[in-house]
C-alpha cells in the first residue's frame, strides 16, 4: 500500500542507552521518541522484537510471536511497585555495547522476581488485564511459556535434545509439566504481558507525536524455537523431527558458497490446507505491535532456495516456488489492507517484482549500493519510483562513514563525488540529503549515519559468526543541533506535511 511522504530513523530497541546494559522500553525510548519529534521524523524502524537464541540475532529468534524479556524496563516496573528500586542498583549502566550474557545473568532474575511479586500481590483490576491479555494471545502464549520453562530446565538445550516424550509433545508428559511448573509458566506469561503493556504504552506515546513504528518480520523461523516445537506439522521435518531441507541463498557476488541460514522450510501444502492460519495469526500479531511491517527476504515468498539439511554450504540446492500470492490474498481477506514494505534486495527476478507490484508493496533502495557500476545505478535516486523506501544503508551494511573510509573503491568514491558533489568530510550528510530529496515516499536513515560513525558502530556483519547486534547509541550524542538539521531537511524535502485523509480528517504526515 502507498504511504504518505515521510522520513525517519532506524534504531533497534537494544541500541538505546538505557540503564541495565541494554536498550529497553523505559525512559531512553521516550527520550528517543522526543528526539524524533524534534527532528520532524515520523518513522521509527526497529528490528524484530523477539527473544533471541544463539548469537543474539533477532532474526534467529526463539519465537515469532513473543517479545524479548530483556527489552522490558525494570525502572518502569519499580515505578509501578512490582519490585523495589534498590534491587536495581547492581545493574550495568547506560553506556557501552551490549554484553548479552552479562545482561541476561543480571536482569532475568530481577525480571522474574518482579513477575512473581505481581503473581502473588496483584490487584483485581491488574489481574483482569492480565487474564484478558492471556485470552487474546493464547494461540502462542501458552506454548511459548511452556517452551521457555523447559528450555531453562534442560540448560538452554534445543527442544530436539529434550527427553523423547517432551520432544514429541506427548500429551501426558506436557500435562505433567503444566502441573509441576505452573507458577513458573505463569511468570513467563506475566513477563510477556508486561512486555506488551510497555510496548503499547511507547507506541501510544509515539502516536501522540505523529510517529509510526516500523517492525521487521523475518520470513523464516529458527529450528530451535517455540514455533517449530509447537507446530512441527507445518515445517519440513523427518519422522525424528530433524529438518529435511533448510533455508538460505545460493552463491552470489557476496559469497562463493552462498548463505546457509539453517531455518527449516515450511510445508506450504499443509499451510494451504489450513487456510494459512499460522501466518494469519503471525501477521495479526505483528499488526498489533507495528504500524508498518517490513517483510524480510521478500524474495522467498515467490520462490525459496532449498538446501539439503545435511549440507554444510548453500552451493547445492534448488529454487522451489512459494504460494506468495495466495498467502497475501488470504492475509488481505482476513486482515484488510496490508501495511507491508518488501525487502527485495539481492538478485530479484521479474516474478518477484510482479508479486510485489500486484499487491502494491513498496520495495527498498539502498543508496550506498548505487556507485559500483551501471548495473547498480538502480539504487540511485534518479531511478526511484514514489512507491519505494530509500535507505542510506541497513543494519546488514557498514555504516555510511565506515563504507566510505574502509570499503569504497576509487571508482565508487569518484562516482559518489560526481553524483553528490561531495567530499570526504561531508559525504555522510550529503548522502542523507540526497536520500531525503528523492521521490521515494519513505526515507529511513540508521542513527549511526546521523552521528557520522564508522565501522565500530556497525550493527551486523552477516559473514561474521559473533560480535554482532551489540552496538548502542552513546548517551547524549543525539543533540538538539542534529534534530534541528533533520527538521530543516524534512521541511525542505516535504517530508513533514499535513495531509487530508479519506475520512476528512487532517493528520501529520507519517
Amino acid at each position: 500500500m502507498p504511504f504518505d511522504r515521510s522520513s525517519g530513523l532506524l534504531l533497534h530497541i537494544t541500541s538505546l542507552p538505557s540503564n541495565g546494559g541494554i536498550g529497553d522500553l523505559g525512559p531512553a525510548a521516550y527520550e528517543f521518541a522526543d528526539f524524533l519529534a524534534a527532528g520532524k521524523q515520523r518513522l521509527w524502524q526497529v528490528l524484530p522484537l523477539s527473544p533471541t537464541g544463539y548469537g543474539n540475532s533477532p532474526y534467529a529468534a526463539l519465537s515469532a510471536f513473543a517479545g524479548n524479556p530483556l527489552l522490558v524496563s525494570l525502572e518502569l516496573l519499580a515505578e509501578k511497585g512490582w519490585i523495589a528500586a534498590d534491587r536495581l542498583k547492581g545493574l550495568p549502566g547506560r553506556n557501552g555495547n551490549v554484553d548479552f550474557d552479562a545482561v541476561a545473568k543480571a536482569k532475568m532474575p530481577l525480571l522474574e522476581e518482579a513477575a512473581k511479586n505481581f503473581l502473588h500481590q496483584h490487584s483485581d483490576k491488574d489481574w483482569q488485564r492480565f487474564e484478558s491479555y492471556r485470552k487474546t494471545n493464547w494461540t502462542w502464549l501458552d506454548g511459548f511459556s511452556l517452551y521457555s520453562v523447559l528450555r531453562r530446565k534442560y540448560h538452554q538445550a534445543s527442544w530436539s535434545e529434550w527427553p523423547e516424550d517432551l520432544k514429541t509433545r506427548d500429551k501426558d508428559a506436557i500435562q505433567k509439566v503444566w502441573e509441576e511448573h505452573h507458577d513458573e509458566i505463569q511468570i513467563q506469561q506475566i513477563i510477556q504481558f508486561v512486555f506488551d503493556e510497555q510496548w503499547c504504552a511507547l507506541r501510544s506515546y509515539c502516536g501522540e507525536h505523529d510517529i509510526k513504528l516500523i517492525g521487521d518480520v523475518a520470513i523464516f523461523v529458527n529450528y530451535d524455537s517455540a514455533d517449530v516445537w509447537n507446530n512441527p506439522g507445518i515445517f519440513e521435518l523427518r519422522e525424528d523431527l530433524s529438518p529435511i531441507r533448510v533455508a538460505g541463498v545460493p552463491p552470489d557476488y557476496f559469497s562463493a558458497t552462498g548463505q546457509r541460514w539453517g531455518n527449516p522450510l515450511y510445508h506450504w501444502d499443509v499451510l494451504r490446507e489450513q487456510g494459512f492460519s499460522w501466518w494469519v495469526d503471525r501477521v495479526r500479531r505483528a499488526r498489533s505491535l507495528y504500524d508498518i511491517i517490513r517483510l524480510d527476504h521478500f524474495r522467498g515468498f515467490e520462490a525459496f532456495w532449498a538446501i539439503p539439511a545435511e549440507n554444510d554450504t548453500a552451493v547445492v540446492g534448488e529454487w522451489i516456488k512459494a504460494p506468495g500470492a495466495e498467502l497475501f490474498q488470504k492475509l488481505r481477506d482476513e486482515l484488510g489492507e496490508l501495511p507491508f514494505i518488501a525487502e527485495d534486495l539481492g538478485v530479484i527476478t521479474p516474478e518477484v517484482d510482479a508479486l510485489r507490484e500486484h499487491f502494491n508493496f513498496p520495495g527498498m533502495r539502498i543508496f550506498q549500493f548505487g556507485f559500483s557500476d551501471k548495473h547498480a545505478h538502480n539504487y540511485l535516486p534518479h531511478h526511484y519510483v514514489t512507491n519505494c523506501v530509500v535507505y542510506t544503508g541497513t543494519h546488514d551494511n557498514n555504516t555510511t562513514r565506515g563504507w566510505w573510509d574502509e570499503e569504497a573503491t576509487k571508482v565508487e568514491k569518484d562516482a559518489a563525488k560526481a553524483y553528490l558533489g561531495t567530499n570526504k568530510k561531508d559525504f555522510v550528510w550529503d548522502m542523507i540529503r540526497g536520500a531525503e530529496a528523492s521521490v521515494a515516499d519513505l526515507c529511513l536513515v540508521p542513527v549511526q549515519d546521523i552521528l557520522d560513525l564508522g565501522t565500530e558502530a556497525r550493527m551486523n556483519m552477516p559473514s561474521r559468526a559473533g560480535g554482532n547486534w551489540s552496538w548502542r547509541c552513546p548517551e547524549g550524542k543525539l543533540t538538539a543541533e542534529i534534530a534541528a538539521e533533520l527538521a530543516a531537511i524534512s521541511e525542505v524535502t516535504d517530508r513533514d506535511l499535513v495531509v487530508a485523509h479519506d475520512n476528512g480528517e487532517a493528520s501529520a504526515n507519517s
